[in-house]
């Protein structure tokens, strides 16, 4: 029997947020709180035009539904219109910019509010809109194709989060011009032959060998990293991907140390190059996910999974641990570890070398020695860094105070915790790389953690990396390439030192090689961030492809419409073309992005070896109109 107070209907569902919210409300919080009232009310008139109602406005934003898919569609693409209209009118910096998804579904109602998956996935497919845009999922789709003078950009089946199945979207493209226009994907079949046609498709792409990744990595806001469902074609080396460790301790608060349990498995795994390893960012988009083994062998092109649990309470820890075939779902080891506290190192290269048994790879020497490892006696310190090492993972500016508080008292209860000085290196230097705090106090604090990490522990990786970025920003590109090639060698997985080390070469005057190790580092990292096809767009326009580096930053650009240095290299390649209006819009953004900052600012920012670069682009700049 139903429960009293809640039925089930089906209906269209339109969920819309703000791009660029908290920078708006950081630059001034009143002016902000007053503008998205007025886009509330005008968002609001226009659902009820077309019969249809707000169900919710928490934050930035907006959640409505209507019995009609075509009046949802025709009120969004309203919406869109009438704020784009508004727009044109205020300043680029003040602009208030929607991004809106609508999907049809099954939802609960309950009084006025409305739940269930069907609410879900508009939120998601509302985070692939972009911009000033639409996106729809493939069943509002299938209503509104014959019905509605539209193009679309076909973005293929989207795993997202909380959501077991896989969601098609669409972008709709409105202008008259695009009626009827398919971009990157004919229109697929439904049931049992739409999955055929593409199991078939990714056997031929495996015979073929060809490799193709497209995954959207959405701003820091409001992300949700998602995989592309392809398959990938499998490594020379045994490949092995580490699943999030279940906490199993009743306690959500005790997330940080599972997390922080299953990075340090990845972290010994990296440093084995006999070993094809996924990186953490990529294996923890399935944290919290119901998942098939088989699904994640395909999305990350690996043979093989370790997955697990953790239950920690009081000086104990107890931790499950199997290793399973991806290709044949058995288990090649499975093992229970029931432990003090004080054995978890033990314990962890436990784990480490029994996959390395059970997938027959040999170990060099210095390998063996760096698997060896003790990061530190005082369990309190050790708790702290992983504390720390979630608050770094966060990507916030109040994050990153919080990892700098708990890992200076981790080092403070263990002044020879060598890993612990260097996490906290990394975090002054982001505080300085996201200019969170002027002056060059924390780059300098960052160079000396990452001296006294590599004293304590000569192979521990990070301290090189770290040392590496600095030299770059110092404009020492030799002592640069020199300490991230080392840190490369200490762990060959490393997807963030291969594609720091890419960077490093692009600004030092070697973007061929760029290309090669940005390509290595995807594959590592299927969900890789946007800085990733920056830095492959940044390396095509130094080496004059200003087509294929309008392409890569175009990409980068849907991903993260904020991301300021693509719009000023997307600009700067479309003036070596002559394209001056598609510069001057992408110009236009940039100055939108970054009102305050005078591009002669660049001079000083950008570490090229060969200055006459710099200085090309600056005269880019200034051609497109900034």
């Amino acid at each position: 029997m139903a429960q009293k107070g809640f039925k089930r209907k089906l209906t269209a569902i339109l969920s819309a947020d703000v791009i660029g919210y908290s920078r708006l409300m950081r630059d001034d919080e009143d002016a902000t709180v007053r503008d998205l009232a007025a886009h509330r009310v005008l968002a609001t008139v226009i659902i009820q035009q077309y019969d249809g109602r707000v169900v919710d406005s928490p934050g930035d934003n907006i959640l409505a539904e209507f019995a009609s898919v075509v009046d949802a569609v025709n009120g969004a693409i309203k919406i869109q219109q009438e704020i784009s209209r508004r727009n044109s009118s205020i300043p680029h910096d003040r602009r208030m910019v929607f991004r809106i998804g609508i999907n049809l579904g099954d939802v609960i109602g309950e009084d006025e509010r409305i739940y269930g998956d069907g609410v879900n996935i508009a939120a998601r497919v509302e985070g692939l809109a972009g911009a000033g845009g639409i996106a729809i999922s493939g069943t509002v789709y299938e209503h509104i194709k014959d019905k509605l003078s539209l193009g679309y950009h076909y973005l293929g089946e989207q795993n997202v989060k909380n959501i077991p199945e896989p969601v098609c979207v669409y972008r709709l493209l409105t202008d008259p011009e695009d009626s009827g226009k398919m971009i990157d994907a004919v229109e697929p079949d439904a049931g049992k032959w739409r999955r055929a046609i593409t199991a078939s498709a990714a056997i031929i792409v495996l015979v073929a060998g060809a490799f193709s990744i497209w995954i959207f990595f959405l701003r820091s806001e409001n992300e949700v990293a998602t995989v592309a469902k392809t398959a990938l074609p499998l490594p020379d080396n045994p490949s092995i991907a580490v699943l999030p460790f279940q906490n199993l301790s009743g306690d959500p608060e005790q997330d940080y140390f599972s997390d922080g349990l299953t990075e340090d498995l990845i972290t010994d795994l990296s440093k084995i190059s006999g070993l094809f390893v996924i990186a953490r960012n990529s294996s923890s988009v399935y944290k919290g996910k119901s998942i098939k083994i088989a699904q994640v062998g395909r999305e990350l092109g690996v043979q093989y999974v370790l997955e697990g649990s953790v239950r920690k309470a009081d000086d104990r820890v107890r931790i499950t641990a199997q290793l399973v075939d991806t290709t044949t779902q058995r288990h090649l080891w499975a093992h229970r570890y029931d432990r003090e506290l004080k054995d978890i190192f033990m314990l962890q290269d436990d784990v480490t070398q029994k996959i390395v048994a059970a997938l027959a790879v040999k170990l060099t020497a210095d390998e063996q020695k760096r698997l060896l490892h003790r990061y530190t006696d005082n369990m309190e310190a050790y708790d702290l860094y992983l504390q720390g090492l979630e608050y770094f993972n966060r990507l916030t500016k109040e994050s990153n105070i919080q990892a700098r508080q708990v890992l200076n008292k981790a080092i403070d209860l263990d002044p020879d915790f060598a890993a612990a000085y260097a996490l906290l290196g990394w975090v002054h230097s982001r505080e300085w790389t996201q200019g969170w705090s002027p002056g060059p106090q924390p780059l300098e604090r960052a160079f000396e953690l990452a001296h006294k990490a590599i004293v304590l522990d000569e192979t521990l990786p990070a301290g090189y990396t770290i040392l590496g970025e600095i030299y770059l920003h110092k404009r020492q590109h030799a002592r640069a390439i020199a300490a991230q090639e080392k840190a490369i060698a200490l762990s060959p997985n490393d997807a963030e030192g291969i594609a720091s080390l890419a960077g490093i070469l692009t600004w030092s005057g070697r973007p061929q090689e760029t290309v090669e190790l940005i390509k290595k580092a995807m594959r590592l990292n299927p969900t890789y961030p946007t800085e990733y096809l920056w830095n492959l767009g940044h390396a095509y326009y130094l080496m004059g492809r200003y087509e294929k580096a309008i392409e890569v930053l175009g990409r980068a650009r849907d991903r993260n419409p904020d991301y300021i240095p693509v719009q000023a290299y997307l600009s700067a390649s479309y003036i070596e073309l002559g394209r001056e209006a598609d510069a001057r819009a992408a110009a236009a953004e940039f100055k939108r992005l970054s009102p305050r900052t005078p591009i002669t600012e660049w001079r000083h920012r950008l570490p090229y070896k060969d200055q006459m670069i710099t200085e090309r682009f600056l005269v880019n700049l200034r051609k497109a109109g900034m």
